[in-house]
């Protein structure tokens, strides 16, 4: 629960504190004075956007801080602890600041977090509920939902509907794949023929400069062999004529002269040496070129395939190169594309596969969920007509059809399960009940949302719900009972009220008057918490207008003391409201 809450600078409110009590807070005031700026200041704890509209003109920004009660939240503390986030004495801090420029701000317990943390961290434990809320009754999609929500059913739903979603994201694709069948045996074909293109030459980077240069030298054959001829005959001589002698002889005879010389001067001696080295070089030398000769064979034949061959690759670079690195990366790609091509027929099969155990679990589920629905709308019905009766509709009858839906073709049920769940509604005795939507006026319908609303938080405990006006429409005797319904929930929860009526003003264990004053040119929301005789004057003044006389006085004093002493049926209904301690 919320201890105290401090709002600055939101909308008409300048500075405002409440301290708020466990059981019923309500907020009354005139119209326009100002009551909502509270539920929008809870709103901005619990995480709902913020707008520069929200800041009060002139200000910087605006801030909302509130002091959370946290010893009935196990689950709340366990959440923060989870964080990281330590309490002082089950107290959490929350605060939440919106800028002028729009900019937002939160903290918990002095920790800036996200602001998305707020409602992540507070969003299953503070409900705020608007007067339109109780007209989503009217669209029978929110039937379902609540439906669900009060049957334990929420987990089983959401099974049911990422099953059936999963389904169609499997089928959508093995329809794309199907379609794509031909178009994908066109493109195998046409990949399959480029590849086996490149694959039919010898495409490695050393066997294509292997050929280019085998294609030289035959196509060169005889310059090779004259050029050769001619250096073996400078290196050894040429037999054919006579004296003439090649290098290697000449250095043979340096060498043999140096060596003379160095026996007259053994300084010569390593020259000796290296004049031999020189002519056995030489002479090595002749024997390869002499070999290179012998090997170098004019062969028209083979140069002719050599031409052929280096063609079709130079086509090749043409077409996917132009680079030789270029054609080889392309081959690679071809080979992994075709081998995609190849996976997909895999992929459909892989996932048909998956279908069938997939509707086997969303049709289980779907099972399930109908008859737990079955049950939830049984007892909805019960817990529904019980407190309508207690809100002055002895005569109401409540029901829920779960009208069943053809499943879409090839499902097992729809995204919602196997029916659609809707509210069914009579005010009067004898008649059936049809559809709430199309029966049921604004005070019944706000009725039946508050038991509604009963029914889905009597099993739980500890939170904190927010009501605005969800009495709209009612007066009179049911205005009181719609009180007492209010009263029943905020002996289990920390409730607070906006409220017209001086019935249920009556019955609050808090009350705070929101009023507006102008001062110095500005317009300012106050909210005041009232006691005793103060109390007296706003119950007396919403009953009977702005004029109160004794005759309003002294009703406003008989709601007063039925509210603290409600009759006997009232208590044997009620459930005991606990003490300020023990909340």
């Amino acid at each position: 629960m919320i201890e105290t809450l401090r709002i600055r600078n939101v909308a008409l409110v300048e500075d405002a504190v409440l301290e708020l009590g466990p059981g019923l807070n309500v907020l009354t005031g005139e119209t326009g004075a100002g009551k909502s700026i509270v539920l929008s200041a809870l709103a901005l704890l619990a995480g709902a956007r913020g707008s520069a509209e929200t800041v009060r003109s002139g200000a910087d920004s605006a801030q909302v801080e509130a002091i959370f009660d946290t010893r009935r939240q196990a689950e709340l503390e366990r959440a923060l602890a989870a964080r990281g986030t330590e309490l002082e004495g089950h107290e959490l801090v929350v605060s939440r600041a919106l800028s002028a420029a729009g900019r937002s701000r939160a903290w918990l317990a002095g920790q800036l977090v996200p602001v998305a943390a707020l409602a992540e961290i507070l969003g299953d434990h503070v409900e705020i509920s608007s007067q339109h809320d109780s007209q989503r009754l009217r669209r029978p999609e929110v039937h379902g939902e609540l439906l669900d929500r009060i049957g334990g059913l929420v987990e089983l739903r959401r099974e049911v509907e990422q099953g059936i979603a999963e389904l169609r994201r499997i089928d959508a694709e093995c329809e794309r794949l199907a379609r794509e069948t031909a178009e994908r045996e066109q493109r195998r074909d046409f990949l399959g023929f480029q590849l086996a293109e490149l694959e039919s030459v010898e495409l490695t980077p050393e066997a294509f400069a292997a050929l280019r240069s085998e294609r030289t030298r035959l196509f060169h054959a005889e310059r090779f062999r004259e050029q050769g001829a001619a250096a073996l005959a400078l290196l050894v001589g040429d037999a054919g004529e006579g004296e003439l002698r090649g290098a290697a002889d000449l250095a043979g005879e340096a060498a043999r002269r140096i060596e003379g010389l160095a026996k007259l001067d053994p300084a010569q001696e390593p020259l000796a040496h290296r004049l031999h080295a020189a002519e056995a070089e030489l002479r090595e030398a002749a024997l390869e070129v002499e070999g290179f000769c012998a090997s170098v064979d004019a062969d028209p034949e083979r140069l002719a395939g050599l031409e052929s061959t280096l063609h079709e690759i130079e086509k090749r670079l043409r077409k996917y190169g132009p680079e030789l690195s270029d054609l080889l990366r392309f081959r690679e790609d071809l080979r992994a594309q075709l081998a995609s091509l190849e996976s997909a027929g895999d992929r459909e099969a892989q996932l048909r596969a998956s279908r069938e155990p997939l509707v086997a679990r969303v049709d289980a589920a779907a099972r399930k969920l109908s008859k737990g629905r079955s049950r939830a709308a049984s007892g909805l019905a019960k817990q529904v007509e019980a407190t309508l009766r207690e809100l002055a509709m002895p005569d109401a009858s409540f029901g829920v059809a779960l009208t069943p839906l053809a499943p879409p073709p090839e499902l097992p049920c729809g995204s919602q399960g196997r029916e659609a769940p809707e509210f069914c509604f009579s005010a009067n005795a004898g008649e059936a009940p049809r559809a709430l939507r199309r029966v049921a006026s604004g005070g019944e319908l706000s009725r039946v949302f508050l038991a509604l609303k009963n029914a889905s938080r009597g099993a739980e405990g500890g939170m904190l719900l927010v009501f605005d006006e969800v009495d709209a429409g009612v007066g009179g005797r049911a205005a009181l009972r719609v009180g007492r319904c209010l009263a029943e929930l905020a002996a289990l929860h920390q409730v607070i009220c906006i409220t017209h009526l001086p019935q249920v003003a009556a019955l609050a264990d808090v009350h705070f008057r929101v009023e507006k004053h102008e001062s110095a040119g500005r317009t300012r929301a106050a909210v005041l918490r009232l006691e005793g005789e103060e109390r007296v004057e706003e119950i007396a003044r919403m009953a009977g207008g702005e004029v109160v006389g004794e005759a309003t006085r002294r009703h406003a004093r008989e709601l007063l003391a039925s509210g603290r002493n409600p009759p006997a049926d009232s208590r044997r209904q009620t459930r005991r409201r606990p003490s300020a301690s023990a909340s």
